[in-house]
């Protein structure tokens, strides 16, 4: 899988500010079949940084109504990369 297909966004929310900000960790939305290593490979090739540790959790879609029709959001994968000390991701 190449590095670009692995990392689909940067997750610019309330909790990825405070984790960016205190912890030096960042949380992006990758690829659902892509591993730790992968990601990990990844954020440090496109971002030029040392990553030091990767948790990943699975999301599941919500259920969306649409008229009549019960609908639901397609699942997704979130990872939060925690840095070295001396490194840091630019992305406000």
């Amino acid at each position: 899988m190449d590095k670009y297909e692995v990392i689909i966004k940067p997750l610019i929310t309330e909790k990825a500010t405070y984790l960016a900000q205190d912890r030096n960790a960042y949380c992006f939305q990758v690829n659902t079949k892509a591993n730790k290593m992968e990601i990990k490979q990844a954020v440090e090739k496109i971002y030029s940084v040392k990553v030091t540790d990767v948790r990943t959790s699975n999301r599941k879609g919500k259920s969306r109504r649409r008229g009549y029709k019960m609908t639901k959001t397609s699942d997704w994968k979130k990872a939060i990369v925690v840095l070295q000390e001396d490194h840091a991701i630019d992305l406000f």
